[in-house]
């Protein structure tokens, strides 16, 4: 059995969907009244308190762990009292910078500390940014054919969650990855405009693409509800300059045998999503 949390997210749910379809028995743990993807065990926990995951781990014999919760010592303790003999950790590309004053690097930093204490066998996936954070935008192209988006000069390699999924299923179950911590990124560096381009072509819309100033930026990050220190950290990695998230990095294609999908697949696969906004 395999128990996959975060089993309703962009990545969870491509790779729950995935060990489904190859017949693997896989557990997704969901909150109270979700459902799990279809043809999924349900199994309820909450990642914050340790000692709730019980039930969830019975039988288990790997996990895909999500990273940042209270008590991950406790996470990873409750897996080894249940005989769990592999956990993939998803991760970041920015814990290997080791800047403990960046909110969002340091909950990657001691979660991979966590899963390297723990005595079990682990696997870390360090992937660049989502394509999927380019659901950001769906209310705005709801509103008119204008997108305003922060950072406008900086280039990401972004991958596609499905990818992410794809080596977490082909690591899950190998020895060999034990102990390997593998960075991830999608085929190209992309800069936002060069997202709402492709997304422009993909449905068939002219669109129009506006960078926001730092101080714009800021203030929209804040009044969506960013925590203070993750707005922070967002401006350290990407006005500050403190994280190369542009670098495109052979993993992916070498783990499975093929290039990782583009942005045009992945905005093909999701049209709908933007489409049903409208």
């Amino acid at each position: 059995m395999i128990l996959v949390t975060g089993a309703t997210g962009h990545v969870g749910g491509e790779l729950t969907a995935r060990l489904v379809r190859s017949g693997r028995p896989v557990r997704a743990l969901v909150r109270n009244g979700a459902e799990p993807p279809a043809g999924a065990e349900a199994a309820v926990g909450d990642l914050d308190r340790p000692e709730s995951l019980r039930p969830a781990l019975d039988g288990v014999r790997a996990v895909f762990l999500l990273p940042g919760y209270a008590d991950m010592p406790g996470l990873l303790g409750e897996c080894a009292g249940a005989g769990v003999e592999h956990v993939v950790l998803l991760s970041s590309i920015a814990a290997p910078d080791g800047d403990m004053d960046n909110a969002i690097s340091r909950f990657m930093i001691l979660s991979e500390e966590a899963v390297r204490a723990s005595g079990l066998p682990w696997t870390i996936l360090r992937p660049s940014g989502f394509m999927s954070n380019t659901f950001q935008w769906t209310a705005q192209l709801a509103a008119g054919d204008v997108v305003r988006a922060a950072f406008p000069t900086v280039a990401v390699a972004m991958i596609d969650p499905y990818d992410i999924a794809a080596v977490a299923a082909h690591v899950l179950l190998d020895p060999d990855h034990h102990g390997r911590a593998h960075a991830l990124s999608g085929p190209e560096p992309l800069l936002p405009a060069d997202r709402v381009r492709v997304l422009g072509e993909v449905l068939g819309r002219r669109l129009r693409f506006e960078g926001l100033t730092d101080e714009e930026a800021r203030e929209e990050m804040e009044a969506g509800g960013t925590p203070a220190a993750y707005v922070d950290a967002f401006f350290r990695y990407y006005a500050d300059g403190t994280l190369d998230d542009s670098r495109v990095r052979p993993t992916v294609a070498e783990l499975l045998g093929r290039p990782p999908r583009t942005f045009t697949q992945w905005a093909r696969a999701h049209a709908h999503a933007f489409q049903e906004e409208r």
